[in-house]
């Protein structure tokens, strides 16, 4: 499971290596709970444990390295980043 590096924080963000064939998104882990959020558009998918709350600062983290997990997404999947309009 490729798991994007840098993020700072209690939460591990990664994708599972079957990943690719779905839409663009990031799996958060942090202990035995777990969530999905697609990257376009920016919603959460399902969830596994997680508060609102703790969902909200999920939200604000993924938003603030977005850039970085798509990137580690294409590296993962071999595509190139889609333009930017």
């Amino acid at each position: 499971m490729p798991t994007v590096k840098n993020i700072l924080g209690p939460y591990r963000f990664f994708f599972y290596s079957f990943d690719c064939n779905e839409p663009m998104h990031v799996h958060v882990q942090r202990e035995k709970m777990i969530c999905k959020f697609w990257l376009e558009p920016f919603v959460v998918s399902n969830n596994h444990g997680f508060t609102p709350k703790e969902l909200n600062i999920i939200r604000e983290m993924i938003y603030n390295n977005k850039n970085k997990i798509m990137e580690a997404w294409h590296e993962h999947c071999g595509k190139t980043p889609r333009s930017k309009n």
